[in-house]
């Protein structure tokens, strides 16, 4: 099996801060090879009312209490912050990690956020044509931003959508992230490359990541590594307050 990076998404619901910042500090510890967390105001599991923080600021604690894995949110809903305001605060949160930052960004998805929040839903089109406006703009505003990153500040946009998302990966991304199983991964992946083709885009500057869940499965990680992930980012929920990070060994263990 060929070597991959190792991952894991914080999940910021049922929780709390300081067993988060404790996760990510164990986590980094651990020498993962980043460390994420999502960006939604609501659980997305479990008691729909209970505990949950929001992400960025979750993210900026993050990025000052470790000092080796890359950080990020998978991945923000595009529709929750102004493009020029998201980019700054990537910028920052890239200062404070010392460059280790990665911009994670996506269509926007789970209604309750927008409701709650006051944001127009629309439909899943205008969503995307939003993004796709933002990516334009986000990549503007960090070419005028003083300081600049000190890091890459790569952007990873995340998504199937085989007409529009796969081709923003191509037209913008550093980084692209998805779901299995293996074998609809590894259709995607050959949808991206060829969307890279079209725009004149080599495929290989394009990070794959992929979400897994536990229980870790040698055979299942073989599996999306053989169909093109480079970056297996482990899917970590709380149980009673803590989370159980076993399952983030035997991943780095196969690793």
């Amino acid at each position: 099996m060929s070597r991959f990076k190792v991952g894991v998404q914080l999940q910021p619901q049922h929780i709390s801060m300081d067993a988060l910042r404790a996760a990510a500090r164990a986590a980094d510890g651990m020498g993962v090879d980043s460390i994420w967390t999502w960006d939604h105001f609501y659980p997305l599991y479990g008691e729909p009312d209970g505990p949950h923080f929001e992400g960025w600021t979750t993210l900026a604690a993050m990025a000052a209490d470790t000092s080796s894995a890359t950080v990020g949110t998978l991945v923000t809903g595009n529709s929750y912050r102004n493009p020029e305001l998201l980019a700054d605060m990537a910028r920052t949160v890239d200062h404070i990690s010392g460059g280790r930052a990665y911009l994670g960004i996506g269509a926007g998805w789970f209604e309750r956020d927008y409701a709650e929040y006051g944001y127009e839903f629309g439909t899943a089109g205008s969503r995307l044509r939003a993004l796709e406006s933002s990516l334009e703009r986000i990549r503007a505003r960090l070419d005028r931003l003083n300081p600049r990153p000190v890091g890459r500040l790569p952007i990873l946009i995340g998504g199937g959508g085989e007409k529009v998302t796969l081709r923003l990966v191509a037209r913008f991304a550093d980084a692209w992230n998805s779901f299995g199983p293996a074998e609809t991964y590894a259709h995607k992946s050959a949808v991206l490359d060829d969307w890279c083709a079209q725009v004149g885009r080599d495929p290989s500057e394009i990070e794959r990541t992929i979400c897994v869940s536990g229980p870790v499965d040698p055979a299942v990680v073989e599996s999306v590594v053989a169909a093109g992930a480079t970056h297996l980012i482990l899917m970590q929920g709380a149980d009673d307050g803590v989370f159980d990070l076993g399952d983030l060994q035997h991943l780095l263990d196969l690793r």
